[in-house]
């Protein structure tokens, strides 16, 4: 039977102990889908599994802020990082919210009637652009700036992840394309979806020091989820290389939101100054960072040939360092902090 993996072989669901079994079991109380690909995919590295869902959790199901507008906010971040399997699940959660017209007008690329809506969804895009002015014009308030802001950098590290590790398809053949499926789809998970969830459930997930918060979450619990996901996702720099991993965060600080071509001259001359040995894990990282729709089966079987121990918990990890570094650049247009971030390897 076909699955939706690519890259990695994730221990099935059913086998899961220990904390992956705790997340997964959240996952379906809160999330509605308890082995949902997403977090599956990710599974080979508990602390990164646990603190993906955390500031997913955090960000976009809990909270104040209605859940249709921060789905509106997933929806535009995801059209913008080209991530179809995340486009058509947030359609189905947005059918599963009540407003279906709203649903299927995103669905199709359209704008929605209310001026809100529309300027939500638009921001989502922009932030895509680091390099542009867009992403910094919120269209919300400081109180709710930490759910909006969690919600899209949520986004871009989970698009970036699913592009590498998943296919395109959320259901067999396709079947989410469908406007009765995903209507239907909708409905199933309404009851969940509608549910009020009280904050911070996710954070005993979260194992030892996660680090500062960042300013723009202030003190909600998606401050300390998202410094739990930028601590996990830094382990994958050990991988890498003290040359690869510098030129890979000197890439992707440089970066101006401009998609890699399909050419990849921008990932030749960046990979032109590090060793051979350590290429295809930088490889790995930068196009996870910049084009992880790019990322093909013979880059991970040439990092398994190059690494010493090629796990895919250490694949898993290689990829969310360049998603991360991705996100971290971003950060800095959405709120500019008092010191940029910069992903290091702990």
């Amino acid at each position: 039977m076909a699955t939706p993996f690519r890259l990695t072989t994730p221990a099935p669901p059913g086998d899961a102990t220990g904390r992956t079994a705790e997340v997964y079991a959240q996952l379906t109380a809160d999330f509605g889908v308890g082995h949902a690909p997403t977090f599956v995919a990710l599974s080979a590295a508990p602390d990164l599994l646990a603190a993906t869902w955390a500031v997913l959790r955090e960000s976009l199901l809990a909270g104040r802020v209605p859940r249709t507008d921060k789905e509106l906010v997933a929806l535009g971040v995801s059209a913008a990082n080209r991530c179809p399997f995340c486009v058509d699940a947030h359609t189905v959660l947005l059918h599963a919210t009540g407003d279906h017209r709203l649903a299927e007008t995103v669905a199709r690329g359209g704008t929605p009637d209310d001026p809100g809506r529309a300027a939500l969804v638009a921001w989502g895009r922009a932030t895509a652009n680091p390099g542009g002015p867009a992403a910094a014009a919120r269209p919300f308030g400081p109180r709710d700036a930490p759910e909006f802001i969690g919600t899209a950098l949520a986004f871009h590290f989970v698009n970036r992840m699913v592009s590498a590790l998943l296919t395109e398809d959320l259901l067999p053949g396709g079947l989410q394309r469908l406007r009765l499926v995903r209507s239907l789809g909708g409905r199933a998970l309404a009851r969940t979806v509608r549910r009020p969830l009280p904050p911070g459930a996710s954070l005993p997930l979260l194992r030892g020091p996660a680090g500062p918060a960042p300013r723009w979450a202030e003190d909600a619990p998606v401050g300390t989820a998202f410094a739990a996901l930028r601590r996990a996702a830094a382990v994958g720099g050990r991988r890498l290389g003290d040359a690869a991993r510098e030129a890979v965060v000197a890439a992707v600080d440089a970066w101006d939101g401009t998609p890699e071509p399909l050419g990849g001259d921008r990932t030749a001359a960046v990979l032109a100054g590090v060793p051979a040995a350590q290429r295809p894990g930088a490889r790995l990282a930068l196009l996870a960072a910049l084009a992880p729709y790019r990322i093909t089966e013979a880059d991970a079987e040439a990092w398994r040939i190059a690494d010493p121990d090629p796990y895919d918990a250490d694949l898993v990890r290689v990829l969310a360092f360049g998603a991360m570094a991705a996100v971290c650049r971003i950060e800095t247009s959405v709120h500019e902090p008092l010191h940029r971030p910069r992903l290091t390897a702990h």
